[in-house]
């Protein structure tokens, strides 16, 4: 180390600068310091939003339509169709079911209140479209006259067969009819639907 700066001006031992001038008199090693490298924590992929079950949702629609064309096809059966209630109630579980299978989503109760309410409404839809293909068939034949005389030989239905004929050719008690079947098939399929969401919850 100098024992004089450039400037003339005498040193002190391990003097750093000049008392005179202040010209540096040794270099200093610049401390660098250490640089933190933040990792951000990996973005955890969310999951998707469930569709909600209206009549928008393709899935909700195509398990509604089959849980309800399955049940008009049970209906139209002889004999089974005695208990109604017990396949309305079955199609709202078996829709709820069906679109589990297809979503592997779990339906709550609200849920699947509402699923058997769509399966409800399209089976009233498709029974009432099945019911205009009757009357037309009913018209191509002749009317209900022809169709009492085609159905005379029926003599252990011939009660029940009066009373449907009676329907038929009142249209205000027709109507009511309708409404009344509307209604308790749409309530009755919720409740099914509602019973299966609460059963396969808990698997």
């Amino acid at each position: 180390m100098p024992e004089f700066c450039t400037c003339g001006a005498q040193l002190p031992p391990d003097a750093r600068f000049c008392h005179k001038c202040g010209r540096p008199q040794r270099e200093e090693p610049i401390a660098q310091s250490e640089e933190v490298v933040v990792v951000a924590p990996p973005l955890q992929a969310e999951a998707p939003a469930p569709v909600p079950l209206n009549f928008r949702n393709p899935i909700a629609l195509r398990v509604g339509l089959l849980a309800a064309g399955l049940l008009c096809l049970m209906m139209m059966i002889p004999g089974v169709n005695l208990g109604a209630v017990v396949w309305w109630l079955g199609a709202g579980y078996l829709s709820v079911w069906i679109y589990k299978r297809r979503t592997g989503q779990r339906l709550n109760v609200r849920g699947g209140a509402r699923m058997g309410w769509i399966t409800g409404v399209l089976t009233c839809a498709l029974l009432t479209l099945l019911f205009a293909c009757f009357m037309l068939a009913i018209r191509q034949m002749g009317g209900l006259a022809a169709l009492k005389d085609s159905l005379k030989d029926l003599a252990f239905q011939q009660g029940s067969v009066d009373e449907a004929l009676k329907m038929l050719q009142d249209p205000s008690r027709m109507l009511r009819s309708l409404i009344a079947t509307f209604v308790m098939l749409t309530l009755t399929c919720t409740a099914g639907g509602a019973l299966g969401a609460k059963i396969l919850g808990k698997d």
